[in-house]
């Protein structure tokens, strides 16, 4: 542990209890010494427990950011399971009690404005520990340290990197998908601009799904489009700068068949009516919501492709395909796990204050890696030299 990190108090905060929610939470139940489920009220808090076979295992608290505020003591660790808005706020609150803090969102700037207090303050911000982002991190520096031993840093070469990952039905529907979280938050994605590395060049694709291709994996065929900024992840990740990127893309994964149709979801979109899309989000919700018997299916394809000047070539796949059960979503076990792992290293000490990410380093990513498989979040790594 570093020497100004404030220790671990072995208190669990744990703030929302939506649809990524699962396993995680009973992991944290039996390694950290009090959890604290904080939801909209205390009976909602108790339901969720009684949900995850966790009554009794965790104290129910109703949400407020002054309730939290009033029960957070030095070294707490807040779990924020909220919309990525909410985390500035609770991260100042988290700073203000000198409480740890843990969310599987991308690093907004409002959090990475406060990451010098927070460090300041002996307090480890951890973000970006979830699925996508989070495993796909993880996937990433696990093949680049692999092909950097084969290839060489210093060997002039060109690659290929593509992650995708998608949350789609295990069984398809005529909509090839079910809203397995906010439909507001889908829809708004799509309207983002998507920066990315195709053919040595950088390019933004305004519309996402304007943008979607074919992309194979392990023989079946997904439909595949960017999100976000994927550009800033080639310094992320630490990529040689010997080596010169061929295609560099972060992006979604969906079943084959989604573009066709969801034509007349993207016609909505490109009227850019912001309450025409609030209304289209709910109309979606109700009509292909996530039920009960309904099973979910996450896959998370990672390939990396490094060819050097000198003619030597390697090739790597991590590959993870998850169907939900009765008892969890793979959505719920494949975000949840991986944030719960990334809590017991600030319990045990052994991550720094100031901001992080999942995995910024070879070895830390193999290290989760393995804890991840060993509690059941499976996958498969193939290499080709």
């Amino acid at each position: 542990m570093a020497d100004d990190a404030v220790p671990a108090s072995g208190t669990v905060h744990w703030v929302g209890a939506g649809l990524s929610t699962g396993s995680g939470l009973a992991k944290l139940c039996d390694t950290a010494a009090r959890v604290r489920l904080w939801h909209r009220t205390e009976e909602r808090a108790e339901g969720a427990l009684a949900a995850l076979g966790l009554t009794g295992r965790a104290e129910p608290r109703a949400y407020t950011p002054a309730a939290l505020a009033a029960e957070l003591a030095p070294g707490d660790v807040v779990v924020s399971m909220l919309p990525a808005p909410e985390h500035a706020p609770l991260l100042g609150a988290c700073i203000a009690a000198r409480a740890h803090f843990a969310c599987s969102s991308y690093v907004s700037d409002a959090v990475r404005d406060l990451a010098p207090a927070a460090g300041a303050a002996g307090v480890t911000v951890l973000t970006e520990a979830g699925l996508d982002p989070g495993i796909d991190h993880l996937f990433a520096h696990g093949l680049i340290a692999r092909a950097t031993a084969a290839i060489g840093p210093d060997t002039a070469a060109s690659y290929t990197l593509t992650s995708y990952c998608g949350g789609v039905p295990a069984v398809p529907n005529d909509f090839r998908y079910r809203f397995s979280w906010a439909p507001a938050g889908v829809l708004n994605a799509l309207r983002a601009p998507a920066r990315y590395i195709e053919d040595g060049t950088e390019t933004t694709a305004e519309r996402p799904w304007r943008a979607t291709r074919p992309h194979v994996v392990d023989g079946e065929t997904f439909e595949a489009y960017p999100n976000r900024d994927s550009v800033p992840f080639v310094a992320q990740y630490g990529l040689p700068p010997a080596w010169e990127p061929r295609t560099f893309v972060r992006g979604t994964l969906r079943l084959a068949g989604w573009l066709a149709a969801w034509a007349p979801v993207f016609a909505e979109l490109e009227r850019d009516d912001d309450r025409r899309i609030a209304e289209l989000a709910r109309e979606l919700a109700a009509r292909h919501p996530m039920a009960e018997a309904d099973r979910d299916r996450v896959v998370l394809a990672v390939t990396l492709d490094v060819d050097a000047a000198s003619g030597d070539r390697w090739s790597g796949r991590c590959l993870l395909d998850l169907t939900g059960t009765a008892e969890e979503s793979a959505m719920a076990r494949c975000v949840s796990r991986p944030l719960a792992l990334g809590v017991t290293h600030i319990l045990d000490g052994s991550l720094p204050p100031g901001l992080l990410r999942a995995a910024e380093t070879a070895e830390r990513s193999g290290r989760w890696l393995t804890e991840l498989e060993r509690d059941g979040v499976e996958f498969t790594v193939r290499v080709r030299n």
